[in-house]
């Protein structure tokens, strides 16, 4: 008898493709999503060398439209939204009051219509959908701002990998040569509308493409047959955690602020008015972060995990909030949190695995930088 977990989940319009490719799944964020194919070792090495494609239709999808919308975000967020031209994208997060992540997100500005409303398209993570939603909801005036959910109805793929353009190019007429790191556009994929963006979750270049649902179904069979190796999560997690990506609920939650996670590039205290949780970062900014997010290596073949001990000198100073051995690099990485005086690049530290320690030290983040990634 299937448990109502098993019941409940939910499954992408990709679904079926996946499943026809052998994939296994696993729970995610209440949906059911492939977690491998042909194996997380070759799909990583896909990836890094040719291209992989991810189902990510789990994640949120919203639609904004209304007068000087940007103006009505600029609130909610500590980067300044100002900057951004139509067809480029802001990787940024919404605060609570205390300054803590509720949800780090990319907004994407596409600019005024005929009417002179400002357009956005923003995406969000599957497990804080309902979250964000009722967020943004609770924040902005909807006789203002024209707010639309097409989380359940657009498919989103994710062609990732340095042969990502030569894959896509073929399926659209637009060419995606001039598009930049973070830039997007609307285009005709099969004859068929889509909205494309030049972002992604690997640390390679790649593509983000948001379609209606068949004609996702079809642009995922014709990358397959092309040649595409098609990915599950546990080598996007791999993919991420060598980029020093944060996991949402893992690396980063509403109790770290993005001072403490390393996200300070994208915190815009001097060329922005106030925002949620302003008074918090410019306080932090001023005394220095308490903690703060390393990136750890170990020094040896064991692996530390999520939720292991942290330990100097004996004591527990913090716990890995993420950890994997380096398909690329070839041994163990880890992020984890440590009091600011121990957040030193070449600091020794130990990893408690199983009632023993192992050794460890902090490196630098990212542990691995494409060559091939394209200016923004």
């Amino acid at each position: 008898m299937a448990n109502q977990q098993d019941i409940t989940l939910t499954q992408t319009p990709l679904y079926q493709s996946s499943a026809a490719l052998k994939a296994r799944f696993t729970s995610f964020g209440g949906w059911e999503m492939p977690v491998q194919f042909a194996g997380i070792s070759r799909e990583h090495e896909a990836v890094r060398n040719t291209a992989g494609m991810f189902d990510i239709s789990h994640m949120g999808k919203f639609t904004l439209q209304g007068q000087h919308l940007i103006d009505k975000l600029q609130p909610l967020v500590p980067s300044d939204l100002n900057r951004l031209e139509p067809g480029q994208a802001q990787y940024t997060v919404l605060l609570n009051p205390q300054g803590g992540i509720i949800d780090d997100i990319i907004i994407y500005y596409q600019g005024e219509d005929t009417t002179g409303k400002q357009q956005a398209t923003i995406v969000v993570n599957a497990s804080t959908t309902a979250k964000d939603k009722a967020w943004l909801l609770q924040q902005l005036d909807p006789n203002q701002v024209d707010f639309q959910d097409l989380s359940p109805e657009k498919v989103l793929i994710a062609l990732q990998g340095p042969k990502a353009v030569q894959y896509l190019q073929p399926l659209l007429q637009e060419d995606l040569a001039p598009i930049k790191a973070f830039g997007h556009l609307s285009a005709q994929i099969l004859g068929k509308p889509a909205f494309i963006a030049r972002t992604g979750y690997t640390g390679e270049d790649g593509f983000e493409v948001m379609l209606d649902a068949d004609v996702g179904v079809e642009l995922w069979q014709k990358l397959h047959q092309a040649g595409v190796t098609p990915c599950g999560l546990g080598a996007r997690d791999t993919l991420r955690l060598e980029a020093a990506m944060a996991l949402y609920g893992q690396d980063i939650d509403d109790t770290t602020t993005p001072l403490e996670a390393g996200l300070s590039w994208l915190v815009h205290l001097d060329t922005k008015g106030d925002f949620i949780g302003r008074e918090v970062l410019a306080q932090q900014k001023a005394d220095g972060v308490q903690k703060r997010l390393i990136g750890l290596q170990m020094l040896g073949r064991n692996i530390g995990r999520h939720g292991y001990p942290v330990l100097s000198g004996g004591e527990v100073v913090g716990e890995i909030s993420s950890g994997t051995l380096s398909p690329t690099l070839g041994y163990p990485i880890a992020l984890a949190y440590l009091p600011t005086q121990l957040a030193k690049v070449g600091k020794q530290l130990e990893i408690q695995i199983r009632g023993k320690t192992y050794p460890a030290v902090v490196v630098k983040r990212p542990f691995y930088r494409s060559k091939n990634r394209v200016s923004s």
